[in-house]
Order: structure tokens, then sequence, then C-alpha cells
């Protein structure tokens, strides 16, 4: 499986809020164990989906401002933007099917 494209929050603007199909944003931290449960699940939901959904990480540890903008308060945080804006925010570890369930109406 391939590892998910990073990003920081100096190409956070570019690469999720004025990118033209939407952006699932994964919280996330080395030290996170539920984080570490999620990531193959994203990356099999990348391959699947990435015509119609991106799928990228943002280390909180690493990149303290957009963290701290979108009010980051738990990790693991998916955040799905569109146009700019959050259209969706999923909390916690969950299962394949459960994050499909989530993301109905975006994929």
């Amino acid at each position: 499986m391939a590892d998910l494209k990073h990003v920081t929050d100096a190409t956070f603007e570019e690469e999720v809020l004025k990118s033209d199909k939407p952006v699932l944003v994964d919280f996330w931290a080395e030290w996170c164990g539920p984080c570490r449960q999620v990531a193959p699940i994203l990356e099999e939901l990348a391959k699947e989906y990435g015509d119609k959904l991106s799928i990228v990480k943002l280390n909180i540890d690493e990149q303290p401002n957009t963290t701290r903008e979108y009010g980051i308060m738990q990790i693991p945080t998916m955040n799905v933007y569109k146009d700019g804006e959050v259209v969706k925010q999923i909390m916690g570890a969950k299962p394949k099917r459960a994050l499909l369930k989530d993301l109905e109406g975006i994929i």
C-alpha cells in the first residue's frame, strides 16, 4: 500500500482548501494507537475512491497552526473539506464500513 500524501501548515491551503474535489484530512500523530489502526483503512479508501475524494494526512505535532485553527482536540479526527469548508467531521478510529457510511454523499 502506498503511503498517503502528507500536508503541512504551509501546503494546507493549496492542497486542501483550493482542491477541486473533496479532501479528507486525517489529523494524526505517531504516538496515537487508534491513528495507526485507521491508517490502512484510509489507504484502502484512497485506492478505491481516489477519483472522487483525496485523502491526506496532517501530523498534529509537526503542524500545530492548522491543528489549532480547526480546533482539533482529539485524534484521530478526520475532517472532510469541500470548496474550502469543513463539510464533515469524523472522530475516532472506525472500521471501513462505518467510515464508508460517514462518507455517504461525498464519495
